[in-house]
């Protein structure tokens, strides 16, 4: 694709710290210096090739599986790594179960079955273990990073979210007062994701059909949830990315469709598009392009990605009239796209990975399918 100017991590990036100039430079001028900025890191990652990473997520000892991406995006596989602990041997139910900090230098995973947290050293040869450490809970299965704070969501027992600062040799440190529950026990937790200017965190429940929205002080201690509802009940909300001007796009595995909304200044979310539907079964999954312009939805029943256009003001429009902008087969389980963000990369429960490029107006091209991975297998990472 021709956005040099695009990025996404999977399971959340958010809003921009230019969102705070907003009203010094007015909208208009804004949104040209976020996409200036945006075009001037994607330039920075030109066609350089870069890399794609999954968890086995084993009983018999986890491990993180590297695939080596082409200045043309395909892939090659190239190693596994052990995460010396352990997962859970089935899926996770969730998106972000690994992750890059934002300079690319660390890679974190989770180990569900061990309640630990890996952290790896990110180098032009591979991976190189640092050490794992304790969640903060149960069952650990998504995580975000901003700058030098991470955040984990045990999704077992009553659940939360411990966060986490990031040393300098990529050892984490518990951040004293930084764990705080999910609005209950049971309910069935899916993501956890920074804002993209680290000042919210955001979880999504599926059981109690919830938005979780917690404040992060300077201290980098979380303060709530203050639990939302998204427009409309039974919706099981999942996956979900940020765009541009504090705009947060969530899939809606049970009604078969993607909302968009606003996060406020007070951390309220306010609807822009509502009930957009897929016509594809469970959309779980959602990569949103840095520049904002398009988002896409992993549809777990249907073996399909769904594309969608999202205007300045957040709203959403399919890109296809049937919801299909590509078919990659059954078990979606993750998405991610490059650094450079012209690669968008899929994950299935069967173990491949398919590989597409991301056309100018959205469209995606099929590159092809590798890997062989067991059917455990959660979450993605690319750079």
């Amino acid at each position: 694709m021709t956005q040099r100017i695009a990025l996404v991590a999977l399971a959340l990036a958010g809003v921009t710290a230019c969102s705070q100039d907003h009203g010094l430079m007015g909208p208009a001028a804004a949104l040209r210096h976020e996409l200036s900025a945006s075009a001037a890191s994607a330039a920075d990652a030109g066609d350089t090739p870069g890399a794609v990473y999954t968890l086995m997520n084993l009983t018999s000892g986890n491990a993180v599986k590297m695939f080596t991406r082409a200045a043309d995006g395909t892939l090659t596989e190239a190693a596994t790594d052990t995460t010396g602990g352990k997962g859970t041997g089935s899926s996770l139910g969730s998106q972000g179960a690994i992750t890059l900090s934002d300079d690319g230098r660390w890679l974190f995973a989770v180990n569900a079955a061990s309640n630990d947290v890996s952290v790896f050293r990110v180098s032009p040869t591979g991976l190189s273990l640092i050490g794992h450490y304790p969640s903060g809970g149960m069952k650990p299965i998504s995580l975000t990073v901003h700058d030098k704070l991470l955040y984990v969501l045990n999704g077992g027992g009553s659940g939360n979210v411990t966060g986490f600062t990031v040393g300098s040799d990529g050892a984490l440190t518990p951040i004293v007062g930084s764990t705080r529950p999910l609005t209950g026990g049971a309910v069935d937790p899916a993501q956890v994701a920074f804002s993209r200017d680290g000042r919210w965190l955001v979880v999504t429940e599926k059981n109690t059909n919830l938005i979780d929205v917690y404040a992060i002080g300077p201290d980098g201690v979380a303060s709530g949830p203050t639990p939302q509802a998204p427009a409309g009940a039974g919706k099981k909300p999942f996956g979900f990315a940020f765009g541009l001007r504090d705009q947060i796009v969530i899939s809606e595995a049970a009604t078969g469709s993607a909302s968009s909304y606003t996060l406020g200044s007070s951390g309220a979310l306010t609807l822009v598009s509502g009930d957009i539907a897929t016509h594809q079964g469970a959309p779980c999954w959602v990569a949103v392009t840095q520049n904002g312009r398009f988002a896409y939805t992993a549809n777990a029943a249907s073996g399909t990605i769904s594309g969608f256009v999202v205007g300045t003001d957040g709203a959403l429009s399919l890109l296809d009239a049937s919801g299909v902008t590509a078919t990659v087969g059954p078990g979606n389980l993750d998405l991610a796209l490059s650094v450079n963000g012209r690669y968008l990369y899929q994950l299935r429960g069967s173990g491949p990975i398919t590989a597409l490029r991301v056309e100018s107006d959205g469209h995606l091209t099929t590159l092809g399918v590798v890997g062989a991975m067991p059917g455990s297998v959660s979450g993605l990472a690319a750079r």
